[in-house]
């Protein structure tokens, strides 16, 4: 059973699913000027989301060497509530590179495997703005664990959501990034670019769940195990977020040909490569040629302080996939840099099952702090 199908099936046991409805009209597109702007926006009706008005969008980012972008993503707003609803900066965790795979996609088809998790907080009448990040959905290859594309591109949804016409969002609602896995590194990455890329939001919380912070340690880990897809979409990643970097003239013909099949698949598809290590694919060790070790170890979190404001780190010391140890050391770097951080050292079987079985608790913590009340922190 793949990643994906474990989480839904893990969050069918949290939480209900909710019954099909229709949404209002589209919404006109507005002039793209900036970072957070609407490129377009379209009414749909969401599967599951009957309390909700729900948009397809895209908006205007920023990408990992600062050049403008256009990311698509899904603005789910509760009806009725309060004036000032909270909003949610929902990054999700990996699902994989072609556009078929963006979370926007299976949101409007019902079948996203993140959708529990997107409901729990919905239904306390939070928006909850989701992004697709950069080349998942639109033209070009997905910037897969670049942070900084990541993390721009969910500070900017929220910023999209409270532009877009229709969604009675307010510039001064209280916001809280949330993501767990790619989600966990991307909330993390828009954690620590919160204070220069998107000063003016309202901030009020970050939840950051098993992120991947350092890149290298989990390539090795996962090096020749039933995970290293996920590795191999991770050089795809970077090579597209970055010019400087060039994959093809270091890939043997085993390498040119699985790396032109994996980019366009999905989570699912990238067991088809377990087992296999990097070197299979190359004619040199990539991940030690100083170019690809100086982007690679850019994407590592705890470079800098997070936002003042209260953090929630988590991730499960039974995790197979990502070693607690970039956890560990990740909170060691925040805590050394003043963050009010709270850290959660889980054990709970598995990847997957952590999303699954801490969602509960990590939506109260997190609507906690959206409604004003204070977290001491652990460092």
């Amino acid at each position: 059973m793949s990643v994906s199908h474990r989480l839904f099936t893990s969050l069918a046991c949290v939480v209900l699913p909710l019954a099909l409805t229709s949404a209002p009209a589209a919404a006109d597109p507005v002039q793209i000027a900036a970072a957070g702007d609407i490129v377009s926006a379209r009414a749909i009706s969401a599967p599951g989301f009957f309390y909700a008005n729900v948009w397809t969008i895209t908006y205007r980012s920023t990408g990992a060497t600062g050049q403008s972008n256009v990311v698509s993503g899904t603005v789910i707003v509760p009806k009725g509530g309060s004036a000032n609803k909270p909003i949610v900066g929902y990054a999700p965790g990996t699902h994989g590179l072609g556009d078929q795979c963006a979370p926007s996609v299976h949101l409007a088809a019902g079948d996203e495997f993140e959708g529990l998790l997107i409901h729990q907080y919905a239904t306390r009448g939070f928006a909850v703005a989701v992004t697709d990040y950069e080349g998942l959905g639109t033209p070009g290859d997905h910037t897969y664990t670049a942070g900084r594309a990541e993390g721009n591109a969910v500070l900017d949804i929220v910023r999209a959501a409270q532009r877009l016409p229709g969604s009675g969002l307010s510039p001064s609602a209280p916001v809280a990034i949330v993501g767990y896995s790619q989600g966990g590194h991307a909330a993390g990455w828009a954690a620590q670019l919160a204070p220069t890329y998107a000063p003016e939001l309202n901030y009020k919380a970050f939840s950051v769940g098993a992120p991947p912070a350092n890149l290298r340690v989990v390539a090795d880990h996962n090096d020749g195990g039933p995970n290293v897809g996920l590795v191999l979409a991770a050089g795809i990643g970077l090579d597209a977020a970055y010019p400087d970097l060039s994959l093809d003239p270091f890939l043997n013909d085993a390498g040119r040909a699985g790396f032109a099949d994996i980019r366009d698949d999905c989570t699912d598809d990238f067991s088809k490569f377990a087992g296999r290590r990097l070197a299979d694919f190359t004619t040199t060790d990539v991940l030690n040629r100083p170019e690809w070790t100086a982007r690679v170890n850019e994407q590592n979190l705890g470079g800098q302080r997070p936002a003042r404001v209260p953090v929630l780190l988590y991730h499960s010391a039974l995790d197979e996939i990502l070693p607690v140890q970039v956890s560990d050391a990740l909170r060691s770097s925040w805590c050394r840099a003043g963050a009010n951080l709270t850290y959660w050292r889980l054990l709970i079987p598995g990847h997957a099952p952590t999303a699954a079985t801490a969602s509960p608790a990590v939506t109260s913590w997190v609507a906690d702090r959206l409604a004003g009340q204070p977290a001491g922190g652990n460092c």
